[in-house]
This record gives structure tokens, sequence and C-alpha cells, in this order.
């Protein structure tokens, strides 16, 4: 049984990617949603995604861009994405809704808070796109704050390591990977787990944040179930 009821999953547009450079790759797109579906059955999920294997603001490709511009240009990325995953989970058995925070017409219905609650109290996914719908915001930051307006009982961010650690562990062979840490120990090290805006938000409304390695065969669904998997970061939090 899962621990959660109400959870926010966090995933880059790079874990659609695969070991290509740029784009979805329709089998890593499949076994995440499978992942997702098999994981989060009766758990109202919302997902935020990101839009960095298709277009990114900051990426060098946009370097002469207005960052304006920029920046709705990955928030189309994403929504490109939501619907590219919202589809792969209804494949899987899961019912799953894509809202967006960028007004694109008929293609994708606006964020509605409200239908969004109704559909993840029926244990249905919400695949959140376009970030907050307002430039320089990360996808980071909007998925902080969809967190906080689904009411979510913990924020879960996937990556492609197994937790935070002191330095990049690809890089550094000495690396120590954290199992807990507090909000302002991430901030005050700098760690890079997400932007600060977002860490500061999930620290004023004391929302958990876990991160995880999304590639693990079942790491989702252990988190799920209230497994200690990955690092957790929340109030308090003592640094080990």
């Amino acid at each position: 049984m899962a621990r959660y009821r109400r959870v926010l999953l966090k995933l880059s547009g790079e874990a659609l990617m695969g070991t290509g450079s740029y784009g979805i790759d329709p089998v890593v797109l499949k076994a995440t949603a499978q992942d997702i579906a098999t994981a989060a059955p009766g758990v109202g999920l919302g997902i935020v995604i990101g839009g960095g294997n298709i277009f990114r603001g900051v990426s060098s490709s946009a370097r002469d861009m207005d960052r304006a511009q920029a920046d709705v240009m990955g928030m189309l990325a994403t929504i490109m994405n939501a619907l590219a995953l919202a589809e792969a989970l209804v494949a899987c058995g899961l019912k799953a809704h894509v809202q967006s925070a960028l007004a694109v017409g008929t293609v994708v219905p606006p964020f509605d808070r409200l239908k969004a609650l109704d559909w993840l109290d029926q244990g249905d996914a919400v695949v959140f796109a376009a970030g907050t719908g307002n430039p320089f915001f990360t996808t980071d930051t909007a998925a902080s704050l969809r967190a906080l307006e689904i009411h979510a009982e913990i924020m879960l961010k996937a990556t492609k390591v197994d937790g935070v650690y002191s330095a990049d562990p690809k890089r550094d062979p000495t690396a120590v990977r954290y199992k807990r840490l507090s909000y302002d120990e991430v901030l005050q090290r700098r760690l890079g787990v997400m932007d600060a805006t977002a860490i500061a938000l999930l620290r004023e409304f004391r929302v958990p944040l876990r991160v995880f390695d999304m590639t693990a065969p079942g790491g989702l669904a252990r988190i799920l179930a209230g497994e200690d998997e990955g690092t957790l970061v929340e109030e308090g939090a003592a640094c080990e």
C-alpha cells in the first residue's frame, strides 16, 4: 500500500532522451511511463516535466535570442513532452491528463487547480506543462509551486544519480552521497539540487523533497511505499 496519497514528481525533459542527444526515445518513454503507472495506482500524482531534450531557454542554441522569447519556446517544448508522457501513461493503464500554464488554444486545456485536484482525488495523474507560464522561472520552481497548489505530501525529483552528492560523482570519485539534508544545507552548500527559489518555496511550507534515481528499477514504487531511497531534504534534517 502506498504511504503517500498526493505526490508531485519532477521529471527533466532529458529523462525522455535516453542515450540520444535530442528528442524523445520511444523505448525510454514507454519504460518511464510503465514505472510510473506500476508505482502509482491510487496515488494522486502530479507531474511537472521539463523541455531540455527539445529546447531550453538558457541553452547554447538560444544564445542570441531574447531570454523571454527563448523561455517561451522552452515552455512549448514541455508541452510536447507532457502530451507524449500522458499518452504513454494512458497506454500503460494509468488515466492521465495534461494542463498547461501557457495558453495554447485547443491543444491543451489551461491550468485549472480545482479541476486538477478533482482528477488527483480520483487517483488520476495530471501532467503540468509550460512551467509557471512565465519566463525567467525554471521548471524546478514550477514543480515546487504545483506541489504547494495540489497539497502534495512530498515532492520527488527524478535524476540519473541515486541522490544528492557533495560533488559531481561522475567527475569526483571522492564525492559523498547524502542520505538526509536540511533545506538550509542545500542552499548553503550550493549543492545544485534545485534552484534557490524552488528550495525556498519548499522550505517555507515544509514540503519534504526526495531526490532519487529514476533509472533504478522499482525506485519510484519503493519511495511511494515509504522506503528510504535516494536523499531526503526536509526541515531540520541533520546532514548524513
